[in-house]
């Protein structure tokens, strides 16, 4: 192992990989053998193999394979335990059209309506069967087209949804089927209300207000529509059970599509090839619009709720961007397990938590690096470590809203890296470029 300009060289007999890591960060280990297990991944005739495999700064261990980690196989290669079945998990941040002032005058009953429509099930979000299947077999817009009138959807402006598809990350590249997707989503049922839909999700997941705090690159925040003291809310999630269906379903195959009397990896990771790589990525596909569908009802019921509260309408999306997901580039299935995209002039989101600044940042497409950057700033401590502590209550300076207190705890601020050296490390590495630090103001939780 070497270590050089931030850079960790890792290498054994059969895999090699690159991190990204200030000095002042510690390299753990367990993510290290993980990260060369996940570089060592070959199909069973030994055809197809990992091309490149890298980390960005919020590297840390995984289930199978650890958080913030980027690599790189042929185009008829894929590997699914290292998507897992949190498919398409990643950010979107939208506008709200308050200032500081103006969200502080009206937080609390702000607050009171979004815990009843995001934690006590107080939404209403029906849709006909037949938006799913137009979802899943034609794409967003014709999803946004299927839309019937009810509930949420008599207040959504389906022209501004449609204007804000170009600000989605990678979308528009995900193929996908119904036939992919459980009958309970697109079979004979006329409406239904799917209990996941505009749902957060558990653990490191949120919806958040926050402030901008101060604005690093002038011209990049003008074009995204940010000036100091504006309030924004990011969100992230993941396509829920929809992933946890497609990716079950597929680390199981990859597994059971191992030659019987070949023996398995030890690392229990497994590649997909040729036409079972394809229907792979159809079925991830399939989830990951799903997830977008989750990200873009939770932004509205949010905007519903601050027109109820404030009669406020004026907000925007700024962007939509993935960090759990594979996307088809240069000629590469680029496997991002937690890892966010950051190609040339494209907007990124890295969260820090929720005592700490978040970040919207320009990629400048480092190809090093796989054209990524981190999702996040990294958790510093297990969530068993951080329950064992029993974290005081918030001293102030951060507030979550939760009914399990369990997600107070275990997604304290000091379970989590600070997020200034994450940033820095990948300004001077060159993969991005800082455009807007957010304060969080209030976090809900589920």
């Amino acid at each position: 192992m070497d270590y050089t300009h931030g850079v960790y060289r890792l290498s054994r007999a059969d895999a090699s990989a690159s991190v990204l890591l200030p000095a002042t960060l510690p390299l753990e280990q367990k993510a290290v053998k993980q990260l060369l297990d996940f570089a060592a991944v070959r199909s069973a005739d030994g055809a197809h193999a990992v091309c490149k495999a890298c980390a960005t700064p919020d590297f840390h261990p995984g289930s199978v394979v650890p958080v913030g980690t980027v690599v790189a196989t042929a185009s008829d290669f894929v590997i699914p335990a290292s998507i897992g079945t949190d498919i398409n998990c990643g950010m979107r941040l939208i506008t709200t059209g308050l200032t500081l002032a103006a969200f502080r005058q009206i937080e609390p009953q702000l607050q009171a309506y979004l815990t009843r429509t995001l934690l006590q099930n107080g939404r209403d979000v029906p849709l006909h069967t037949q938006s799913y299947r137009a979802l899943f077999d034609d794409g967003p817009l014709a999803f946004i087209d299927s839309l019937h009138a009810g509930g949420l959807w008599s207040q959504v402006d389906a022209q501004r949804l449609a204007d804000e598809l170009g600000a989605c990350i990678g979308l528009d590249s995900f193929q996908a089927g119904s036939r992919c997707a459980p009958d309970a989503l697109v079979g004979a049922r006329e409406v239904i209300r799917d209990p996941c839909l505009g749902t957060p999700g558990g653990g490191n997941h949120f919806v958040e207000f926050q402030c901008v705090d101060a604005v690093l690159d002038r011209h990049a925040a003008y074009a995204a529509g940010l000036r100091a003291d504006d309030v924004v809310l990011m969100i992230h999630s993941g396509s829920r059970d929809l992933g946890f269906y497609v990716g079950q379903r597929w680390m199981d195959r990859a597994r059971a599509a191992w030659p019987a009397g070949l023996k398995h990896p030890d690392s229990g990771l497994y590649g997909l090839a040729g036409a079972l790589a394809q229907e792979y990525l159809t079925a991830m596909g399939t989830a990951a619009r799903y997830a977008w569908a989750n990200r873009l009802v939770l932004a509205e019921l949010v905007r519903q709720a601050l027109a109820a509260v404030a009669g406020v309408t004026a907000s925007r999306l700024v962007v939509d961007v993935p960090h759990n997901v594979v996307l088809q580039e240069h000629g590469w299935n680029v496997h991002r397990k937690g890892a966010t995209p950051a190609h040339d002039g494209d907007l990124a989101l890295i969260p820090g938590s929720m005592g700490d600044a978040s970040y919207l940042a320009l990629g400048l497409g480092q190809s090093d690096w796989l054209w990524s950057c981190s999702h996040g700033a990294g958790r510093r401590m297990r969530r068993q470590d951080v329950r064992r502590m029993r974290q005081p209550e918030s001293d102030g300076s951060w507030r979550c809203v939760t009914l399990r207190e369990e997600r107070r705890i275990e997604e304290a601020p000091q379970a989590y890296k600070p997020i200034g050296p994450v940033i820095d490390a990948q300004e001077q590495a060159g993969l991005i470029r800082p455009v807007a630090r957010l304060r969080p103001l209030l976090t809900f939780k589920a």
